[in-house]
């Protein structure tokens, strides 16, 4: 079954755009196009990244906030790799938007052959005693159930796992809807345990903004509400920290990373807000959720600018958790471009 899921990145590498199962929405000010979860002519069929919600497009005032950040894919790719002029993403990574990934539930008290949870993608087997990989194709051993249902400006997702031999179920819901009469997107999420274990992970969405095909550069500014304190020095000559903000100092080219753990944030969810602005191309976007912080990393290449916010999931059977995270995009007056 590995070799099978394997076989499956490889063809959707080779299939056309045109063929992606997708939603249209829009709420007369924004248009968005989503991915539709499909195990055999899905765009995304990795076991990295949650299925649902894979938002490929989203166009406002003249300006389009997400797309691929790579070129092309290949199933022998790990993670991803630069060929020349392309990045070449791995069949895990190969994805873009605002995605949410979970931390796998049972991996580690699983013995080899026996399953445990990605959620959003199902119960996987655990092939042997190595530690969990998020860039391998695990083999989907229970998929469950999907049920997508289609509004002019919403797409809801609900997938249903129940996987007896591991004692894990769940129901998990995700909505993408746009706000009438306003520029925002909501991701409304449920998560119901429907086992008979706890089901204790966290969540976080790689957020990959590729506003306008810009490189991060000068113009582009993250703002956070609390004084960022950066684990890991940024490379001095490219981004610096400037009290609650990150500013971009030189265009990122060729390998050049930006990317550190985020910390200074407090225990409430009022330090869950993500604030990215480009004055060169004159518009913005702002992130904010009802959950707290767990963690918050900052990933940053070329092609692509990633804030990425963890919280903390935690439901015993029979309970459910909920969080809803509010994207809202935006141009700037004259005085701030």
């Amino acid at each position: 079954m590995t070799k099978f899921c394997f076989l499956a990145a490889l063809a959707a590498a080779a299939l056309p755009a045109a063929d992606y199962p997708d939603a249209e929405i829009t709420n007369g000010q924004v248009r968005a196009g989503i991915y539709l979860p499909d195990a055999r002519s899905g765009f995304y069929r990795g076991t990295r990244f949650d299925w649902s919600g894979v938002v490929h497009s989203l166009q406002y005032q003249g300006h389009d906030f997400y797309g691929p950040w790579f070129q092309k894919t290949d199933p022998a790719v790990r993670d991803f790799v630069y060929e020349g002029p392309d990045i070449v993403a791995g069949p895990c990574s190969a994805i873009t938007g605002p995605v949410d990934e979970f931390r796998p539930v049972g991996y580690d008290e699983a013995r080899p052959g026996g399953n445990f949870l990605k959620i959003g993608v199902g119960a996987l087997r655990k092939p042997d005693d190595s530690r969990y990989d998020n860039y391998h194709v695990y083999e989907i051993a229970v998929p469950g159930k999907w049920t997508v249902r289609k509004q002019p400006d919403s797409v809801e997702f609900i997938q249903e796992v129940a996987d007896p031999s591991s004692g894990y179920g769940y129901t998990y819901r995700k909505t993408a809807r746009l706000v009438k009469g306003r520029p925002e997107m909501v991701l409304e999420h449920s998560l119901k345990n429907t086992g008979s274990r706890p089901i204790q992970t966290t969540v976080y969405n790689h957020n990959f903004l590729v506003l306008d095909r810009q490189a991060p550069g000068p113009g582009f500014v993250i703002t956070v509400p609390f004084q960022i304190q950066a684990r890991r020095p940024l490379r001095a000559e490219l981004a610096e920290v400037r009290g609650n903000q990150i500013a971009y100092l030189r265009a990122l080219a060729n390998r050049d990373v930006v990317s550190s753990q985020i910390e200074g944030f407090g225990a409430t969810a009022r330090d869950h807000e993500i604030r990215i602005e480009n004055s060169k191309l004159g518009a913005g976007m702002k992130i904010t959720a009802d959950r707290p912080l767990a963690s918050e990393n900052l990933w940053s290449i070329r092609t692509v600018i990633a804030m990425e916010p963890f919280i903390a999931v935690s439901v015993d059977p029979g309970g459910e958790f909920t969080w809803t995270s509010t994207y809202d995009y935006y141009t700037l007056p004259e005085g701030k471009k």
